[in-house]
């Protein structure tokens, strides 16, 4: 890939502030507009590496905030990091007795990518659905959530299911997702609190 998609302004601008990717960018421009954080917030970042987006979060709230990836995330003063599966039982337990009631779920993760586009894109949205998942075991009713998502097949039935969970929907698209891409972002707030949520919190 040409030095255009990972070094343009955006890339500088991330750099210059200190943060470890770019997409630290996407998640201040969300907060700016959304304001999807609130002060007290206890924050789970899923997909976490390299940890950009924990450095956002560890200054937006006095809350906890919890990273897993399955990849090591290096230490990041004011956070926790998890290197495990975030679907795994055991790992969610873990999140659960770190960081009590979560207050807000987000997730900037993509799968490794094929080239093959429908393929890729249902790894995807499979990727999405694992995080919402995860989203209504974890978050306390009136709880916010953040997912990356891309446009395409499989996309809607996402949104919708989404819906079904939360009062208020929106997709975004962040000026720092680089041009020609589908990505967008759905912003999920106030947690209706279902009986999914309760599932495996016994």
């Amino acid at each position: 890939m040409g030095s255009q998609w990972s070094r343009d302004r955006y890339y500088t601008k991330a750099m210059k502030e200190g943060y470890r990717a770019r997409a630290a960018l996407k998640l201040v421009e969300i907060q700016n507009r959304f304001q999807v954080i609130r002060p007290t917030d206890s924050i789970v970042d899923l997909g976490a590496a390299p940890g950009s987006w924990l450095q956002v979060l560890r200054d937006l709230t006095e809350g906890t905030v919890i990273g897993v990836d399955l990849n090591p995330i290096a230490p990041l003063e004011g956070t926790v990091t998890i290197a495990g599966d975030f679907t795994a039982p055991a790992v969610q337990e873990r999140i659960r007795s770190l960081a009590g009631e979560v207050g807000v779920v987000v997730c900037d993760a993509s799968p490794k990518l094929s080239g093959q586009k429908s393929y890729d894109q249902a790894r995807a949205i499979a990727l999405a659905e694992d995080a919402l998942s995860f989203a209504a075991r974890l978050l306390k009713p009136g709880g916010n959530f953040v997912i990356k998502a891309f446009q395409g097949e499989l996309f809607e039935e996402l949104l919708a299911e989404v819906k079904t969970q939360f009062y208020s929907v929106r997709v975004y698209r962040t000026r720092a997702s680089r041009k020609g891409s589908t990505e967008v972002y759905i912003i999920a707030k106030n947690f209706r609190g279902t009986t999914h949520a309760l599932e495996g919190s016994v």
